[in-house]
């Protein structure tokens, strides 16, 4: 049974998270919830489209999308950025000293969401088609 809906609306409400994130100053946090926003929307299109995907690389995912037409450079930009956020946003030992808190701010946030409502928008048009 394909899922693709399923993974879709979880990735919609990870992006909601990621901005109740942003509001309450969890930037670590809603940076997190924005990178698998983003993962969760292409593993979406992935089903879709009747395949698989493995893995928690934005970029890596949307690279090899098996679609006919190129994915833009401003998303695979995007999906770079995400990458960042997948585990130092979690784990203290992910810097030298301090905890992951210390080190994400609200420009971080604000980026990390605005690439991910691009991809998941990017997403949703292609399964609408």
């Amino acid at each position: 049974m394909r899922r693709a809906r399923d993974w879709l609306d979880q990735a919609w409400r990870d992006l909601e998270h990621a901005r109740r994130d942003m509001a309450d100053g969890f930037h670590e946090w809603a940076c997190f919830s924005a990178q698998q926003a983003a993962e969760k929307g292409l593993k979406a299109l992935y089903q879709h489209l009747g395949g698989e995907a493995r893995g928690h690389s934005v970029k890596w995912l949307l690279e090899r999308l098996p679609l006919e037409e190129e994915v833009r450079q401003e998303l695979i930009e995007c999906a770079r950025i995400l990458d960042r956020f997948y585990i130092p946003t979690r784990y203290p030992n992910g810097f030298d000293y301090g905890k992951p808190a210390d080190y994400y701010t609200v420009a971080d946030s604000q980026q990390a969401i605005g690439c991910a409502e691009r991809i998941l928008r990017f997403c949703t048009d292609r399964m609408a088609e």
